[in-house]
């Protein structure tokens, strides 16, 4: 039997993914969760092969989840199923170490599939987002013009914005600046709008990056 994990802040689909998985003859649902950050837990206390996890949820999103999951409950393996469909979502979890990226309108006999599959160590993808993804490259945004864009997503000022990445005021602006130029975005709001529709920016923020650069 496949023990499988369900993370998923709506408790409907949560539920509904649950039953119909559940129905499979050789995949156990042995737990469910609303947050991504009750993945690693209910992972190592359920003893999961595999993580079904969505994107968007409270506490850290799904990508985050997946990557904290690969490092310290690596017997278990994620897979991402979720809504957005957008190759930059893709392409970062992917580097977040999760093993398959599938959306929910799957049919349920392949999204059983790609659990199977993702339980014996294969990688499993949407056809149409891969390609997709190959087509828009990775992101173009440095590590610490992301870490401005997230930072910014609150709306703050600069001066809460330099606080918060540990920069100086005018190195904010100027990251800003170019952040918004690489997005095409009218504004700051506007850049970080296309930065998440493109999957170049976490949902959840899980704090910047180290100091530097």
């Amino acid at each position: 039997m496949i023990r499988l994990l369900i993370a998923d802040d709506q408790a409907l689909v949560r539920g509904a993914l649950a039953a119909l998985l559940g129905l499979e003859p050789d995949i156990e649902v042995v737990a469910q969760v609303g947050r991504g950050d009750e993945v690693v837990e209910a992972a190592r206390a359920s003893n999961a092969d595999v993580a079904l996890i969505d994107i968007e949820m409270p506490g850290i999103d799904g990508i985050a989840a997946a990557s904290l999951l690969r490092s310290e409950v690596p017997g278990c393996r994620a897979l991402i199923v979720t809504t957005f469909g957008r190759p930059g979502y893709l392409a970062r979890a992917m580097q977040a170490g999760a093993s398959g990226f599938v959306v929910k309108d799957t049919p349920a006999a392949e999204l059983a599939d790609a659990v199977r599959r993702v339980s014996q160590g294969l990688r499993v993808v949407d056809p149409q987002l891969a390609a997709e993804s190959l087509a828009q490259g990775d992101s173009p945004l440095t590590e610490r013009e992301t870490d401005v864009l997230a930072a910014a997503r609150d709306g703050g000022s600069i001066a809460d914005i330099a606080r918060t990445v540990h920069l100086s005021e005018g190195t904010v602006k100027n990251h800003l600046s170019s952040a918004i130029g690489k997005t095409g975005g009218r504004n700051r709001a506007d850049a970080v709008r296309v930065a998440v529709e493109r999957g170049w920016l976490q949902l959840i923020s899980i704090g910047p990056s180290s100091p530097g650069g």
